[in-house]
């Protein structure tokens, strides 16, 4: 069925008590169940829908979106770990099942993992893969240092966060540079560092040299508008820093350098204040 597990524009060829179907591009019809009809839609209108197959692996459409289509990823709760594999949330009605042998590490209820919908050509349903690395490009070579993309944060690890660059490429974010809280799910831009000999992305935050600087005083500058005063100074230590602004210490200092110059702050013993 080529209509399974993307976004289909489908025209309703009959209406029932059960809702209606719709006509299938190589012929036959999928149910669109009534909960999902509005009432004023009419036979030969074509209708946008999401096809996937329901608890009794019978095709359905749904007018609701997963969080990714097929051969997408996306990251999603496990929400039911049974011996054959685990259930996790992708915003449909049925979890989306990711069989044992299909697991990148062991799932845990309640735990956030990179899931990749695919489909299984053997039974012709959906479903999830989180052996993420048998997917992923390990040519980097059109990215560049200093170029801003999009990451999905999957992943912690004891050296840093993990990230999905592209719905294609892994990336690295160090746990040592990172001064603010990440969420494992969490869409964020970053700043490439430099391509990796593995084909992975060394990542950042902020960019490099001035403008970095410029954003931390803008940031500075903000915080204190609102508060007048902030105790924070030169003696300061980098977790008190880190906790109030969310940056490292040589971050500060640099920023509030750049704010006094241009005469915005006061640098006084036991804080800045604004001008």
């Amino acid at each position: 069925m080529k209509e399974l597990g993307i976004i289909n524009s489908l025209l309703i060829n009959r209406f029932t008590p059960n809702g209606a179907y719709l006509a299938l591009q190589e012929g036959g019809e999928v149910l669109l169940p009534k909960s999902y009809l509005k009432g004023e839609e009419k036979e030969g209108e074509e209708i946008e829908v999401f096809v996937y197959t329901d608890s009794e692996d019978r095709p359905v459409a749904v007018t609701n979106r997963p969080v990714a289509l097929l051969d997408e990823f996306a990251v999603m709760e496990a929400k039911e770990i049974t011996k054959f594999g685990a259930f996790v949330d992708w915003g449909l009605p049925k979890d989306l099942f990711v069989p044992t042998a299909e697991m990148g590490k062991n799932m845990v209820v309640g735990g956030k993992y990179l899931v990749r919908v695919c489909r299984d050509f053997r039974t012709d349903r959906l479903i999830g893969v989180s052996k993420y690395e048998d997917f992923l490009i390990k040519d980097t070579q059109g990215f560049e240092a200093l170029q801003e993309v999009e990451a999905l944060v999957f992943d912690e690890t004891d050296l840093g966060f993990k990230v999905l660059i592209e719905n294609n490429f892994e990336g690295l974010l160090y746990k040592n540079e990172v001064f603010q809280n990440l969420e494992i799910g969490e869409k964020i831009n970053v700043f490439i560092k430099k391509r990796r000999d593995d084909g992975k992305l060394d990542l950042q935050l902020l960019p490099t040299g001035r403008l970095k600087y410029e954003e931390g005083a803008e940031k500075i500058l903000e915080v204190l508008k609102v508060r007048k005063f902030l105790p924070l100074h030169d003696k300061s230590s980098p977790e008190s820093i880190k906790e109030l602004l969310g940056m490292s210490k040589k971050h500060f200092k640099q920023s509030i350098g750049q704010l006094y110059k241009a005469k915005k702050i006061l640098i006084k013993i036991d804080g800045i204040e604004l001008v």
